[in-house]
């Protein structure tokens, strides 16, 4: 009988332990959290990872699992369904998720301005925006990348109607290289790379030289819900790409050691492409910054608004997202 009671206090005081948050963790330990990614890991994420490598997400107290998404879709449905703490978003799909009412807050912005552009085949025959009059251009489908060929048509004074697009998809490299379109949308730090080792001679038309603003074209979200753990997750962030100024290689290798298959010359290939933009570097400035910019964040929703990527009644609805967690 002792030895019953003995057990059953046992019992007892285990559960008691787990109720008060015992449960085998110590005090003080990092919290657990997942960063769900906009696409596979690449050199835009750089910075995550040396945050990651270096502990700077643990010393703040994030236990951070960095989470690879299926689809482009799966920040936003992971963040509203609470199965993820953060998620880098493209701007476009950020601003279309506040319209639709989802309730995501901006917190960080780890590119700082556009990766999109529209990229011709023929430099010599293409020098100019104007000289895409009457071509055939390849378009995603995507209405922000409608959005950046009527922009950079638009800045060479061309109508978008004088234009003949076709739907490809995200197969830009391909239908370039075959000729099969004389100029498609596409990213200057992924496709535009990639086509230029391939050999292939192309003019780039980056859209925030030709008419739009330039914006932070990734950014990192959470939901209110999550925001008493946001000021630790970026404060391990900006630590993390703090490296790519201090020791820019360093960062590009933390990527390259922590994630498994990636074409290390590809990555460097695109990753100098960004530091030679200073994509992740404010306006005026050199070094790398995650800050959320109120200026060109509202640069944005009024050419998003402008061009249709979000409606102008949702301008004020989505400007409200980019206030954080303040």
């Amino acid at each position: 009988m002792r030895r019953v009671a003995a057990l059953l206090a046992a019992a007892l005081l285990g559960a008691a332990l787990a109720g008060c948050g015992g449960g085998g963790a110590e005090p003080g330990a990092p919290k657990g959290a997942t960063l769900v990614l906009d696409f596979q890991p690449n050199a835009v994420h750089s910075g995550i990872y040396a945050a990651q490598a270096n502990g700077y997400f643990k010393d703040a107290g994030i236990d951070l699992k960095i989470q690879e998404p299926s689809s482009t879709a799966d920040s936003a449905k992971l963040l509203e369904t609470g199965r993820a703490d953060f998620a880098v978003m493209d701007i476009n799909d950020f601003g279309i998720a506040r319209e639709r009412g989802l309730d995501l807050v901006a917190i960080a912005a780890i590119v700082q301005r556009p990766l999109a552009s529209v990229i011709a085949r023929d430099p010599d025959q293409i020098r100019t925006p104007a000289d895409l009059a009457g071509k055939t251009i390849g378009v995603t489908g995507v209405p922000s990348d409608d959005a950046v060929l009527d922009t950079v048509l638009r800045s060479g004074g061309v109508d978008p109607s004088d234009v003949h697009p076709v739907t490809i998809g995200f197969n830009a490299v391909a239908s370039l290289a075959a000729g099969k379109v004389d100029a498609a949308t596409a990213f200057w730090n992924a496709e535009g790379v990639e086509l230029l080792y391939r050999g292939i001679p192309i003019r780039e038309f980056r859209v925030d030289r030709f008419g739009a603003p330039r914006y932070p074209e990734l950014i990192v979200a959470t939901t209110p819900n999550d925001c008493a753990e946001a000021s630790r997750f970026v404060a391990g962030l900006r630590r993390g790409y703090s490296v790519i100024g201090q020791h820019h290689q360093q960062a590009l290798n933390d990527l390259l050691t922590q994630v498994d298959g990636l074409d290390s010359r590809s990555q460097n290939e695109q990753y100098q492409a960004l530091l030679g933009a200073n994509a992740f570097s404010a306006r005026f400035g050199r070094d790398p910054t995650v800050r959320v910019s109120g200026q060109t964040t509202s640069a944005w929703v009024h050419w998003a608004g402008e061009h249709r990527v979000i409606s102008a009644s949702a301008e004020a609805k989505v400007t409200a997202g980019f206030a954080g967690c303040d």
